[in-house]
């Protein structure tokens, strides 16, 4: 048995749905676990987990563009706070608690905080293939890699072992990095996925023009998320997210048409769900995973909205399923097994990552 922190960020919900499938099974084989996460990720953990609420880095957006300066901005306002939950996350866990080990789904504190008490540190994310996989790159794509792999850096600087979840699989760039299939909810697994009439669309608000494109196509069903309304205009059937609802509406859709986010992507993709996806412009990663969503012909990197686009994505539907047979879909057990011998015999796998990375 061990005693972890688990950092979790809390920007979107990847972050807090991945964190949930491994802190359930840490906790059944017996360790100890002091979550640490805000915004989202606390608010989605906190009523099943022993969670710490810390502050967190945030990234603003508008009209599916990210905002470097309201970005910049936002998290200027919040260093204050962020400096008080620091001392208050060294007193009240890691001096108290005493952890034999730290994991990080890209939280940062928990992440400096294991170097400066000497901690083993894990990350589990699908960030660190960015960082630590080779792949190609459009050459357009070039600095905006860069600066990703810094922001990755300056949030993570020195996993001593990296779980990295991946749909695309390129060469680790060190002994320390293991690639393994994205990590999916119990509720997914579950699914028995079908093909009936209608497309999911799952965006927010900012997508009006795209929306209006939609209503052109007479003859398909489109059942849109996100809007937070209820009622039907034309082609299109607005619903109030529901879990059970929005599931059901998933496993028997025929596509999805979203953001370019890595789990309702991979979700997809588990399904056999061909994708058109919305990459948000100036999000690194989102513009990677549609790149490469694209290249695997899994569906459409849509950058640019434009109806000819979109009915070509709606035309070549059948296209993609044959493609998608091939998709890797498999449970979470290989990273669990992992996990599970990282955390064996008080951690000594995972001190011996440490001492290897110490050595480099």
């Amino acid at each position: 048995m061990a005693k972890i922190v688990y950092g979790v960020s809390g920007e979107g919900s990847g972050h807090s749905s991945r964190a949930r499938v491994m802190l359930d099974h840490l906790l059944q084989l017996g360790h100890v676990v002091k979550v640490v996460s805000y915004d989202r990720g606390y608010r989605n953990l906190r009523n099943d987990f022993d969670v710490f609420e810390t502050e967190g880095l945030h990234i603003a957006s508008s009209d599916n563009r990210v905002s470097k300066v309201k970005t910049f901005t936002d998290n200027l306002q919040r260093l204050p706070q962020g400096s008080k939950k620091l001392r208050a996350l060294r007193k009240d866990i890691f001096k108290t608690f005493l952890p034999d080990c730290v994991i990080t789904d890209f939280e940062p504190m928990c992440a400096y905080l294991a170097h400066h008490y000497d901690l083993p540190l894990i990350s589990i994310d699908n960030q660190h293939r960015l960082r630590y996989m080779t792949y190609p790159c459009p050459a357009r794509m070039q600095a905006e890699r860069r600066m990703t792999v810094s922001v990755i850096r300056a949030m993570v600087p020195r996993p001593d072992v990296s779980l990295v979840t991946t749909f695309y699989y390129g060469d680790a760039r060190n002994d320390r990095t293991l690639f393994f299939p994205p990590i999916l909810r119990r509720e997914i697994l579950e699914l028995q996925p079908s093909s009936a009439d209608h497309t999911l669309v799952y965006l927010t608000s900012g997508f009006e023009s795209f929306l209006k494109i939609l209503k052109s196509f007479s003859r398909e069903t489109f059942l849109v998320y996100g809007y937070d309304r209820r009622g039907q205009v034309g082609n299109m059937v607005f619903k109030p997210f529901s879990r059970d609802g929005f599931l059901e509406d998933f496993a028997s859709c025929k596509a999805v048409m979203a953001t370019a986010g890595f789990t309702l992507m991979t979700e997809a993709f588990y399904l056999r769900k061909p994708y058109l996806a919305l990459p948000m412009r100036g999000q690194f990663e989102q513009e990677l995973n549609a790149h490469w969503l694209a290249k695997l012909n899994f569906g459409i990197n849509l950058r640019r909205i434009r109806s000819e686009a979109v009915g070509n994505f709606l035309y070549r539907v059948p296209d993609f399923k044959v493609y998608l047979n091939d998709y890797r879909a498999v449970d979470n057990s290989a990273i669990k097994d992992k996990l599970e011998e990282l955390l064996d015999d008080n951690c000594a796998l995972a001190r011996d990552y440490q001492r290897r990375r110490r050595r480099k």
